[in-house]
């Protein structure tokens, strides 16, 4: 098998991209099933929340760009190429980023309460954390692939 191919007991073989997410490591599935979390969890509060014109719409924005960060990881992780998954991750960075931004202004505009809003705050923070790390991951071990065969040294 190449190198950077991994195989399972069921015999197949995935592209293993060799990264971990955080300290401790946090492997691929238990990163679709936050990123999933997170989504239901904002389809949730969204259900509880005041209604108003103001708030509809935020709420709608936010419901969206928190489900987005784990539809668009699953992508990431269907990626063909490094580059295909930088900037797969670089969407997942912006919608969970995104989605603190939203939770911030139905928190700070009093549309849904402090202890509902802080905790998701948290975890798509984290979120946001590890997909940055797992970029600056990727970024610096794709430099430091070389071809032994060609002229062109990276620096």
């Amino acid at each position: 098998m190449a190198e950077g191919w991994r195989r399972f007991r069921t015999g197949r073989a995935i592209l293993d991209w060799g990264f971990w997410i955080e300290e401790p490591a946090v492997d691929e599935e238990t990163f679709k099933r936050r990123t999933r979390l997170l989504g239901l969890r904002v389809i949730a509060l969204s259900r509880a929340m005041r209604r108003d014109l103001a708030s509809d719409v935020i709420a709608r924005q936010v419901v969206r760009s928190a489900n987005s960060v784990g539809a668009n990881y699953r992508s990431a992780c269907r990626a063909k190429s490094t580059a295909d998954m930088l900037a797969k991750l670089a969407i997942v960075e912006e919608e969970a980023d995104e989605t603190v931004h939203w939770l911030e202004v139905l928190r700070d505009s009093r549309s849904i309460p402090e202890e509902a809003a802080n905790p998701l705050i948290a975890e798509a923070n984290e979120i946001t954390a590890m997909t940055v790390a797992s970029i600056k991951t990727l970024r610096l071990r794709s430099r430091a692939i070389q071809n032994p065969k060609s002229k062109i040294q990276n620096a």
